[in-house]
């Protein structure tokens, strides 16, 4: 083990006892002669893997996952006959998978996923005739799966996803007439051609089935019709085609999702008529999600459909050709809480039968060609969080009922034809974040409750109506919001310089209106504005100069107003063209194409003569002596020249970030010269100390290791651009920075309640700190600053290591996330992203950079690879199970084997009470439970068990977005403080929860439970 470093808090302690069996990780066998179990996994642990393990002779069970071993597996490995067990996964491992483990005739388990392995899948694993779990996904593996592992009938868990595997699959792999694979993932792949399953072809245990994101095309396969255990289907994104397969999809009695979205499947006769599929459906009691999405299917949507299984919670039937009504049988479907049918040819008015859907919680139907007004009866849909009814052809007013829906976030009527006035009760939606009225024809003036709704955080969009008056003051509180857009109507008077106070705003858009006098400073002034337009209104006077002084301001558009004064190309106006400027002819200046400013010389040349005259005494007197002075210091300025460039950086990046100066003698003073006394926490790539300013100001500052390599100067950078540009309640504010070529550090807000890691394990006591209600408005906290970075950033990011450590509690005990060290930046395809739409994003290369921390890292990341907000996702669901269980998940890890996931689902649901009662205890220092009280804080707990098994489910496709976890969270808070304005019980449990449809999938992972 000589190889092996480790980090100083992470020492093996007692390694250095003469008996081995008694050191942390080790076991013996009865006789404590042999090592038989090695297990030191998440230690972080470096270096290479050591051949002398080849010495421990009668090992059976080697773990070393979740560490940071780098180079290859050393083939001696194989020598160890009586090996059962291999993990290791999530580290750095590379190079090939040596075939010497050939050798291992009693290996049971292989886990190598998540590390950085290529190359092609040894042919030789098929001789292994004990293996029932394989698991190489995340990895660099390419070419083609060997037919060999056709041997392997023992083999039950078969996970190859996100790799580089091509040609086509295998199929006497799975055929061999004693297969008893139960789980099966080749997703993310690039396998072509048709699945190749014979009608002989067996795969009667086969419960999971995943294929998305490869290139397989054909029909489906017939061999699936014996699959009648088969759960979980997924053929998404792929190229297959034919007709949708009723007749085999009717004898899944079992199935509980499918997804087909994304190919190139058809209706029944000539791509008309969906009603077969849909009757064979019928035979599937205890399906919950149904996806078909993006495959242009023709016909009606029938009314069959109300005879689905009341189980269905989502339905996506986005991008097709569907025509005709919405059929009212679908209010059948009571357990509804997603439904998209958007991007159809859908008619006819909105059916009052779906304002029944007492669960509905996400209704699309844009781009239809719906008529018909708006019925008031949506306010009766208590729980819809989110309606689209853009780009169709309703009529009418816009109804008051909307001020019931207390849930409602986006609210999307853009390119219909209505009509009528804004509704005042609109500012009843007291958690709205998106309203889009655009292009319709509302008229009147916009409503001072309306234009005061602060909880809008992504866009205000009015433009393209007929409104009139004044823009009310009121809109001045909309301080979180990123975009207003009220141009193309008859607003008039002057623009507010209350604008000034929308501190978020990034896009601010007033053209085609009335509006007369001056353009106020104050918007110059916004700090995070990059796009600006006022054209075509009547506005004069002077453009202020604080829109030419902007660094964040990049489009502007003054043409055709009145405005006067001289224009230079300086500041935010250099990247500017004349054609930002026209139809002003007061305007002159210096910007290429603008005509000119004619000076006054004869009363320049005047002014000139007088001031020389009254300076040249002046300088006589006084001047010589400074500049004597001058040239005598010159010589003592070369000497800090070195000072200076180093500060050079520094100084850069301050000017960027516009934030208070604290030099390096500053910090070394507030904490004590870094004391060992002061430092709080330490991590990968550094320290973090406590400190004092002179004006007393405690602060928090975060030191990156002296040896910064690239990798760490990019850590440094790109948590310094996160801070700088994401702004919320719930993420951790940048004090300043301080970057040196031998120093770089991060000053932050010192946060007196610590982090939720120490209250969670004090070091004093066993009990945590906090109490139920506490723990839900931390998590609730945190899902929203989250769901900020997710959907709502000026850029989108991916935490990448949510964990207790990194979310810090100010005074008031709100949750604020911290430590952006490993985050990925995210650039967005489209100006507006759907909620669900993974695809939409699009990541940086961050190769190296570890995916979260150990316990918290979503399964498909591996070591390095690239990230996803549904990973983060992952992480939080894992801290809701850790805060119910009171287990750190590497607890979990080291003494039971599974995962915190695995651990809990094992005991759902039926096995939940005491770890129910324990949690009731844990979760009550600070408050005493009264005995109506008790049952409400069971609920709450048992509603966090739920919503973190879905977060935590191994394909990340299934699971919910950012945006649904903090509304989940936020309902069980109110629930907390108010339990008769929610009522959650048992028997109304699955009826209320917004993903109802996901649990269906928490039995897929439980295919392997046992091992």
């Amino acid at each position: 083990m000589s190889q092996i470093t480790h980090d100083p808090e992470n020492a093996f302690g007692n390694w250095n006892s003469p008996d081995v069996c008694k050191w942390s990780g080790v076991l013996c066998d009865k006789d404590g002669n042999r090592v038989v179990n090695l297990t030191l996994s998440e230690k972080l642990l470096r270096g290479t893997i050591s051949s002398s393990l080849s010495k421990l002779s009668h090992l059976v069970i080697l773990d070393l996952s979740g560490n940071f071993f780098e180079g290859h597996i050393p083939a001696e490995l194989g020598f160890l006959s009586q090996l059962e067990v291999i993990s290791l996964s999530s580290n750095r491992l590379e190079g090939y998978i040596p075939n010497e483990l050939r050798f291992l005739h009693q290996l049971v388990i292989l886990d190598l996923s998540g590390n950085f392995f290529e190359g092609h899948i040894p042919a030789e694993l098929g001789f292994l005739s004990q293996l029932e779990v394989i698991s190489l996904s995340s990895n660099r593996l390419e070419g083609y799966i060997p037919n060999e592992l056709r041997f392997l009938h023992q083999l039950v868990y078969l996970n190859l996803g996100s790799n580089k595997l091509t040609g086509d699959l295998p199929m006497s792999l799975f055929c061999n007439g004693t297969s008893s694979v139960q789980y099966l993932d080749l997703s993310n792949n690039s396998f072509t051609g048709e699945i190749q399953l014979n009608n002989q072809c067996e795969l009667k245990e086969l419960k999971s089935l995943l294929l998305w994101s490869n290139h397989l095309e054909g029909d489906f396969p017939q061999a699936l019709s014996n699959s009648s255990k088969l759960e979980c289907l997924d053929m998404g994104s792929n190229s297959l085609t034919g007709e949708l397969p009723s007749k085999l999809v009717g004898k899944m009695v079992h199935l509980k999702i499918l997804q087909l979205s994304y190919n190139r499947f058809s209706s029944h006769n000539g791509n008309t008529d969906l009603k077969p599929f849909f009757a064979s459906l019928a035979n599937c009691s205890n399906l919950t999600e149904l996806n078909l999405a993006g495959n242009h299917l023709g016909g009606e949507l029938p009314s069959i459909i109300g005879t689905l299984s009341t189980k269905l919670a989502k339905i996506n039937l986005d991008d097709n050709h569907i025509h005709g009504p919405i059929p009212p049988p679908i209010s059948n479907l009571v357990n509804i809480n997603l439904l998209i049918l958007s991007n159809n040819l859908l008619n006819g008015s909105i059916p009052p039968e779906l304002f029944q859907l007492g669960t509905l919680e996400r209704l699309h139907l844009s781009n239809n060609s719906l008529s018909g007004h708006i019925p008031s009866a949506f306010g009766n849909v208590p729980h819809l969080g989110f309606l689209d009814v853009s780009k169709n052809k309703l009529c009418g007013t816009i109804p008051d009922s909307f001020a019931n829906l207390s849930q409602l976030r986006g609210l999307l009527l853009y390119d219909n034809q209505l009509s009528g006035t804004i509704p005042p009760s609109l500012g009843q939606c007291i958690n709205l974040e998106i309203l889009d009225l655009s292009y319709n024809r509302i008229s009147g003036t916009i409503p001072s409750d309306v234009a005061g709704l602060s909880s809008l955080k992504l866009y205000l969009n009015l433009s393209s109506n007929h409104l009139q008056g004044q823009i009310p003051l009121e809109l001045k509180k909309m301080d979180m919001v990123l975009a207003i857009d009220l141009s193309s109507n008859n607003l008039s008077s002057t623009i507010p310089s209350q604008l000034g106070s929308c501190i978020a705003l990034e896009n601010l858009n007033l053209s085609r209106n009335i509006f007369e006098g001056p353009l106020p400073e104050s918007i110059g002034n916004l700090r995070y504005l990059k796009e600006f337009d006022v054209s075509f209104n009547e506005l004069t006077g002077e453009i202020p100069y604080s829109m030419q002084a902007s660094s964040t301001l990049k489009q502007l558009n003054f043409s055709y107003n009145s405005f006067s004064g001289n224009i230079t190309n300086n500041g935010s106006f250099s990247s500017l063209t004349v054609k930002s400027f026209l139809g002003n002819n007061r305007l002159c200046g210096s910007i290429e194409g603008m005509r000119k400013c004619h000076r006054k010389r004869t009363h320049n040349l005047l002014v000139a003569i007088l001031l020389s005259l009254l300076i040249t005494p002046i300088f006589c007197i006084a001047g010589y002596p400074l500049l004597l002075g001058s040239k005598l210091r010159r010589k003592s300025t070369v000497f800090n020249l070195k000072g200076i460039e180093e500060e050079e950086e520094e100084e850069a990046m301050r000017k960027e970030i516009k934030y208070p100066r604290i030099s390096h003698r500053q910090l070394i003073e507030a904490t004590g010269g870094f004391s060992p006394s002061t430092l709080i926490g330490s991590g990968r790539f550094g320290h973090v100390y406590k400190g004092v300013l002179q004006d007393n100001t405690r602060i928090a500052v975060k030191v990156l290791h002296s040896q910064a390599d690239g990798e760490i100067s990019g850590s440094f950078k790109r948590e310094c651009q996160i801070l700088k540009r994401t702004r919320h309640r719930n993420l951790i504010r940048i004090i300043t920075i301080c970057s040196r070529p031998d120093f770089k550090a991060i000053v932050l807000p010192l946060m007196p309640n610590g982090s939720l890691e120490n209250l969670l394990y004090p070091s004093h006591g066993q009990k945590c700190e906090l109490d139920l209600v506490q723990l839900v408005s931390i998590c609730s906290d945190v899902a929203e600053g989250m769901a900020y970075l997710h959907h709502y950033s000026p850029i989108r990011v991916v935490h990448c290591d949510l964990k207790p450590s990194n979310i810090l509690l100010d005074d008031d005990m709100t949750a604020l996330v911290a430590d952006f060290g490993i985050s990925r930046l995210v650039k967005v395809a489209d100006k507006i992203v759907s909620a669900n739409d993974s695809a939409a994003y699009s990541l940086g290369s961050m190769d190296g950079l570890v995916c979260g921390s150990v316990g918290y890292i979503a399964p498909e990341y591996g070591m390095g690879k690239q990230a996803s907000p549904q990973g983060d996702v992952y992480s939080l669901g894992v801290l809701l199970l850790e805060i119910v269980a009171g287990r750190r998940p590497t607890d979990i890890l080291y003494k039971e084997g599974p995962s915190l996931h695995e651990w809990v689902k094992r005991q759902y649901p039926n096995r939940l009470e005491p770890i129910v009662e324990e949690a009731i205890e844990r979760c009550a220092p600070c408050a005493t439970i009264q005995h109506d009280s008790s049952k409400i804080w069971r609920d709450v707990i048992l509603e966090f068990i739920e919503l973190g098994l879905i977060c935590t489910q191994y394909n990340p496709a299934t699971r919910p977005t950012m945006i649904d976890v903090a509304y989940e969270i936020s309902r069980l808070k109110q629930y907390l403080y108010s339990p008769s304005n929610l009522l959650i019980d048992s028997a109304s449990r699955n009826q209320n929860k917004i993903f109802a449809s996901r649990m269906a999938t928490k039995k897929i992972l439980q295919i392997i439970d046992g091992h």
